[in-house]
């Protein structure tokens, strides 16, 4: 079948971390679902038309779905037509003429440094006055660690055992296109580790993934968002979102507040391209804009 061998093309043959695949695998059976319910037609490759697929991204887009999720979706789409007409023989493909909505110029969101410490700050304190909680110590390490880090959420939950050492204070994660990186960590950081880990022996000797639950299993994603977006609240946070992906914007920004190169920045996020880390030092030029705003006396009119 068509689509089982672009599953595994894009599984077995390319560099895309198992998260995009997942996400690929998911947009694309979406269409095939649309095309049987919707358009009331066969889901073969080789009948799909361009009206098909711009009657599916119009239904996306009445759905509310965000901008960035329907370029992704049609990214997918164009990945899989790509495939059939190199490897699998197909005629036409439609999806290179589907264009993409325009992205919205939107700068990440990020805490400022003082919420990111009081977050910290106060689930510390929870772990420690609750007898040491197997859970507790391993939420505020959690929260800490992505702060400390700027890792992605993904690279957290599937973050090995083994691939952290805090003899030599650095971790390594595997992060997109399965592309692994080192990142250093302080003796904070090294302390809270060594904590949960002795915790962690009363629930599994010998564990393969660093983060687990009360039963043994690995963390997973939703319970990664779950502690964040519960600490930041606790905290009393203003900003409107508490994912675990604002810490990693918090980090970033930070960072370069504070003088980090950009290149070192960009090392440590993994990012491919430099443009995409300089996208923190608009958030680091609007801060800046924001405090002289705030501070300066000749920042004002006299009349305001």
């Amino acid at each position: 079948m068509l689509y089982t061998a672009f599953y595994s093309y894009i599984r077995c043959e390319t560099a895309r971390s198992s998260c995009t695949v997942s996400a690929y695998v998911r947009d694309i059976e979406q269409f095939r679902a649309f095309l049987t319910a919707e358009c009331c037609k066969s889901d073969d490759p080789a009948t799909v038309t361009l009206d098909d697929m711009r009657l599916w991204v119009a239904s996306l887009a009445e759905r509310g779905l965000k901008t960035s999720s329907i370029t992704r979706k049609i990214q997918s789409l164009r990945a899989l037509y790509k495939f059939l007409v190199r490897r699998q023989g197909l005629k036409s493909n439609p999806a290179a003429r589907l264009t993409t909505p325009r992205l919205p110029h939107e700068l990440p969101a990020f805490l400022a440094a003082s919420e990111s410490e009081r977050a910290i700050d106060e689930a510390a304190d929870t772990a420690a006055t609750m007898s040491e909680s197997f859970e507790d110590v391993r939420d505020a390490l959690m929260l800490t660690m992505l702060y400390s880090t700027g890792m992605r959420a993904a690279e957290m939950v599937g973050l090995r055992d083994a691939a952290v050492d805090t003899a030599r204070g650095e971790l390594k994660v595997l992060g997109k296109r399965n592309k692994e990186r080192l990142i250093p960590f302080g003796p904070e950081l090294a302390d809270m580790i060594e904590r949960y880990r002795e915790l962690r022996k009363g629930i599994v000797a010998a564990p393969e993934s660093f983060f687990v639950r009360s039963n043994g299993m690995p963390v997973y994603y939703g319970l990664l968002y779950r502690v964040v977006h519960a600490a930041l609240d606790r905290a009393h946070v203003a900003s409107a979102r508490k994912s675990p992906h604002v810490m990693r914007h918090s980090f970033a920004t930070d960072m370069l507040n504070n003088g980090a190169d950009l290149r070192a920045v960009q090392e440590l996020l993994g990012h491919s391209s430099l443009a995409t880390t300089q996208r923190y030092t608009h958030l680091s030029y609007r801060e800046l804009k924001t405090n002289y705003q705030l501070a300066h006396p000749r920042a004002h009119s006299k009349k305001q």
